[in-house]
């Protein structure tokens, strides 16, 4: 069945513009709730929560949300910035039947977007989206007066997720004598990331930590991590830590301003927990560079590739029983610390790794020397047709064989608008270059002549 709203993350777009405008977020406010109250607690109402990251929009669709929610009998509880993972956390630890996230992630201030969780603190069924799409073709009511809906704000939401952020990092070590730069990308994390720092005992400069509701992610952040290097080197920095506008994924530097991404990251996480116990495989995705793939094998640990998505990262994990996964845009899942990827969480557990070994990022991350890789983005108007034209299936099949076991190409559509995604990697930077460029210019000319 094919949803009309809801994405591999939720509902996202432009905001003003079908869904994310004031009235849709109301309806759809009204439809979860209509679909969760089956799950009322003995105090006659279902609970949800809803946190939102720093974009100015937030106020508009949070009161949207709340309204919609409370009309089909929802008590609903507002926590104000959080990030996406403090969500599913609190969702989880106060037993309550959802958390609502409102934030476009990465995205500039424009975009908005809405994400749930389910009572768990993981990411909601398909079967229960594919509830709420139904329920959105059905009329908005209203429930009688007595039967509506409560709104109360959580105060210590903040204090609660910071405690829970420090408990994942192990008892018997601290941050002491560590000077680190963290950038929050004036998003969700900017009062959090800091202090969950600085109480470890790290020596924190903390940056993108002004939000105004407009520069959210805007030259700082995982995004742009140029700012987080050239900070770490002008501090004499140890190392940084860059967040995105709602925290669930970390890219980091080394001293020297050298980015690390999330597949060298989640390298140093599994390698040191694989020193201390089995560590069975790890879920990567179709664009997870091939040398984290062979750094794992040379440890003796399986890899698979899931599509594009913390999403499908997650479901393959569960699928195999594995613990580990992650995206090198900086998603990383650790399910023995959190349900949900979490771009402080992961950097506490890399920052563990190289107290442990009394060892620099740059030193820890040195097994995984990425390969060069090139991705082209193709505006065409049907992705599909073009990958099974006999012309790109040849030229693919050249470049394949032209690059044999040392390196990939991978030709997919994007999911979210007519676009033709060319990645090519391999071990020779120029080899690389052309072969993408090759293949793009075959895209380009079969959709031209169309």
């Amino acid at each position: 069945m094919s949803r009309r709203y809801f994405g591999t993350d939720g509902i996202r777009g432009r905001v003003g513009t079908a869904p994310v405008t004031p009235d849709f977020v109301m309806r759809l406010g009204f439809a979860a709730g209509r679909v969760l109250a089956g799950g009322a607690h003995s105090e006659g109402h279902s609970r949800v929560l809803i946190g939102k990251d720093t974009r100015v929009s937030g106020y508009m669709l949070e009161a949207a949300l709340e309204c919609g929610l409370s009309a089909a009998g929802i008590d609903v509880l507002l926590c104000g910035p959080l990030p996406t993972p403090g969500v599913a956390y609190l969702t989880r630890a106060l037993r309550l039947q959802a958390g609502i996230v409102i934030s476009a992630s990465h995205n500039g201030f424009e975009d908005n977007g809405i994400k749930f969780f389910a009572a768990d603190g993981g990411k909601l069924d398909d079967a229960v989206e594919a509830l709420i799409e139904a329920e959105l073709d059905q009329p908005m009511a209203c429930l009688a007066s007595r039967e509506l809906g409560k709104a109360r704000r959580i105060d210590d939401a903040q204090g609660r997720y910071i405690e829970f952020c420090k408990s994942t990092f192990p008892a018997e070590l601290d941050l002491r004598g560590l000077r680190i730069v963290v950038d929050s990308a004036h998003g969700a994390a900017y009062q959090i990331a800091p202090n969950v720092l600085h109480e470890l005992g790290a020596d924190v400069i903390s940056i993108g930590d002004r939000p105004n509701g407009f520069n959210i992610n805007e030259g700082c952040g995982a995004t742009s991590p140029e700012l987080l290097a050239r900070t770490v080197v002008a501090e004499k920095a140890h190392l940084g830590i860059s967040l995105d506008g709602d925290a669930d994924r970390l890219i980091m530097c080394d001293e020297h301003g050298v980015i690390h991404d999330g597949d060298q990251l989640l390298y140093v996480i599994v390698r040191d927990r694989h020193r201390h116990q089995a560590v069975a495989g790890v879920a990567g995705t179709l664009m997870t560079n091939l040398a984290l793939e062979r750094a794992l094998g040379r440890l003796g640990i399986a890899f698979e590739r899931a599509k594009v998505g913390d999403r499908y990262v997650l479901e393959l994990m569960q699928s195999r029983g594995w613990v580990y996964g992650g995206e090198n845009s900086g998603h990383i899942i650790c399910l023995d610390r959190h349900t949900t990827g979490d771009g402080m969480v992961s950097a506490l557990q890399v920052l563990a790794a190289l107290v442990r070994d009394k060892q620099g990022l740059a030193a820890a991350a040195a097994a995984v020397a990425l390969y060069p890789q090139r991705l082209i983005n193709l505006k065409v108007d049907t992705p599909g047709a073009l990958l099974e034209h006999r012309s790109v299936e040849a030229a693919c099949a050249q470049a394949r064989a032209q690059l044999g076991s040392r390196g990939r190409i991978l030709l997919r559509p994007s999911g979210t608008e007519p676009v033709l995604r060319v990645m090519v990697e391999g071990e020779d930077r120029a080899e690389v270059d052309a072969l993408a460029n090759g293949l793009a210019d075959t895209i380009r000319h079969l959709d031209s002549a169309r």
